[in-house]
């Protein structure tokens, strides 16, 4: 079926300069997502939705703040073209960024790469991180891009509420997991810039140059503790292959893939702040994303579920709660 775009791309030729041609990247986008080629150019076009939005959602000028900041920090981000927030022009905000080369992998053993691949991509993942968490996010423009103190703190409101607001059915461990983060607030970290979402899913692959040539996907980065980042990318060796493409079970050493140990290490060689990285940390990254499965699993059971795994994702609450749970009592580090 052929995808159409929900604009005139002749109103797009006219603001840009054509002739053009267009292709879709993917449905399900939150944010409608086109290939564009302009003679030589190739590029990318990310634009709001049409029709009503809810308000802060699909904030895409905070991607393009964040990337356009971020260019010659050592942080491969796309280069940015263009933002037009005038709505005359195709009928919603849009950018535009060069096209990368590279591809994305979902799997964070990236079993599709061979094992050298493997290694060279995580270990490129820890510098990159490094690299982010060491950009000063005053120096590049991004002051008041998010609130600069109390991060954890915010979130544990944050989610305790959405937990509140949303959930179904009692759950005695989420409740008690509420109460524990809540008591027991970690010291704060000097504030950096977060990605939000930093996982081998969101990073692109270039197989000829060997690296990494993009990070993508900054819908959720802020200001706020460089630990949170740690702990999401750690949260996928707790999870299982078939759980979100986790690794937990697997052979890393055998796969290429180093270990958590061996990519904290590449994290602090490459210069990444030296905090200690503790369970509360890792255990709040999987209670934050319970919460955020249980969140689609209440959308299934109602009909209104937005993608077709999304009563598999939702089935991940649990086994995230239980991990949370037992990071903590088992003062894992």
């Amino acid at each position: 079926m052929t995808i159409k775009p929900d604009f005139n791309p002749a109103q797009l030729e006219q603001a840009i300069g054509g002739p053009i041609s267009l292709e879709p990247v993917a449905s399900g986008q939150s944010n409608p997502t086109w290939f564009v080629t302009r003679g030589a150019d190739r590029l990318v076009l990310r634009k709001k939705p049409a029709g009503k939005t809810l308000s802060g959602a699909h904030a895409i000028e905070r991607e393009y703040r964040i990337m356009a900041a971020l260019a010659g920090s050592g942080v491969p981000v796309p280069e940015m073209i263009l933002l037009e927030e005038d709505t005359d022009v195709i009928g919603t905000p849009f950018y535009l960024m060069e096209r990368v080369e590279g591809q994305v992998h979902e799997e964070s053993a990236l079993p599709a790469l061979p094992p050298e691949d493997r290694g060279i991509f995580h270990r490129d993942a820890a510098r990159i991180l490094a690299a982010l968490h060491r950009v000063d996010w005053m120096a590049v423009g991004l002051e008041g891009y998010g609130k600069p103190d109390g991060y954890y703190e915010r979130q544990v409101r944050r989610w305790a509420r959405q937990w509140q607001d949303s959930r179904a059915d009692p759950d005695p461990l989420i409740d008690s997991l509420n109460d524990w983060f809540s008591a027991n607030l970690p010291r704060p970290s000097p504030t950096t810039i977060v990605h939000g979402d930093f996982r081998v899913g969101n990073l692109m692959y270039d197989q000829t140059r060997k690296c990494i040539s993009a990070v993508l996907d900054w819908e959720l980065s802020t200001l706020g503790d460089p630990l949170a980042d740690l702990a999401h990318w750690f949260l996928f060796y707790d999870l299982a292959p078939d759980q979100l493409g986790g690794m937990h079970g697997l052979d890393l050493a055998a796969l290429g893939v180093p270990g958590p140990q061996a990519f904290l290490d590449d994290y602090h060689r490459a210069g990444g702040p030296n905090l200690e990285l503790t369970p509360f940390h890792r255990a709040f990254a999987h209670y934050r994303m319970s919460i955020i499965f249980s969140g689609i699993a209440a959308r299934v059971r109602s009909g209104q579920a937005v993608s077709s795994d999304a009563a598999q994702v939702g089935a991940l609450a649990p086994v995230c709660a239980r991990w949370a749970h037992d990071i903590l009592s088992s003062d894992r580090p």
